[in-house]
């Protein structure tokens, strides 16, 4: 059976990366992105089996539209994110870019998550994949030069254990992934391809029935929240 996975943010870097991959391994992909043209020709290069769609995730109606449009599907990957407010500091970061990071990275995965993630529920099989990063990470120390984006990983982190708790023993399986620092527009000078950056999202993507839950990530591995 193939199954049919929705990645947000899909148009470029490790969004487009993760939906390449797992169309390579097999699974119709939904591409997400705010342009519905870019989402299209990124969908375009991907061949068969592949569709993209606008959605804002910020949007509630356009979230429910694209649920409506698209149906049901076995998997998402939250991947849609901004960084806005690399180089200031808890102290003086204006509180408006905070409040705009947020937007996009708690509230726009969580209603996308609201959106998709019960009807995997009432179909008995799922994986939600909720793309984190170390900066958010109490175990490693929140980075302070990015407060507004450092603390929506906090946030994200924590939206990962309650799915996971919720969903639990519903054969979905929710976890979030630290894929580290991938050589993207929000990160160029970064060393990591977010080809193999996007093999740790694909992997939880593909975690096998009885697999965890509700765990964070990290080069396949669960690590410290």
């Amino acid at each position: 059976m193939t199954r049919t996975v929705l990645v947000t943010g899909a148009n470029r870097g490790l969004g487009l990366a993760t939906a390449t991959l797992l169309h390579a391994r097999g699974w119709r992909v939904v591409l997400a992105a705010r342009s519905g043209d870019a989402a299209s020709a990124a969908a375009a290069s991907l061949g068969d089996g592949a569709r993209g769609v606008a959605l804002d995730v910020t949007d509630p109606a356009a979230v429910a539209a694209v649920s409506a449009r698209i149906g049901p599907v076995d998997a998402l990957v939250s991947n849609a994110g901004v960084l806005l407010d690399g180089g200031t500091e808890p102290l003086s970061v204006p509180i408006q870019s905070v409040r705009e990071t947020f937007e996009v990275n708690v509230f726009g995965a969580w209603q996308v998550c609201q959106a998709f993630v019960p009807a995997m529920v009432r179909g008995g099989w799922g994986r939600v994949v909720i793309v984190s990063s170390g900066t958010g990470s109490f175990s490693n120390g929140l980075f302070t030069g990015a407060p507004g984006y450092a603390l929506s990983k906090t946030a994200l982190n924590g939206l990962t254990t309650l799915l996971a708790a919720q969903t639990s023993g519903s054969g979905v399986l929710v976890n979030a992934v630290n894929p580290g620092m991938a050589r993207t527009r929000m990160m160029p000078s970064a060393e990591r391809s977010p080809e193999s950056a996007a093999v740790d999202i694909a992997d939880a993507v593909t975690i096998p029935d009885g697999g965890p839950t509700g765990v964070f990530l990290r080069n396949g591995q669960p690590a410290g929240w």
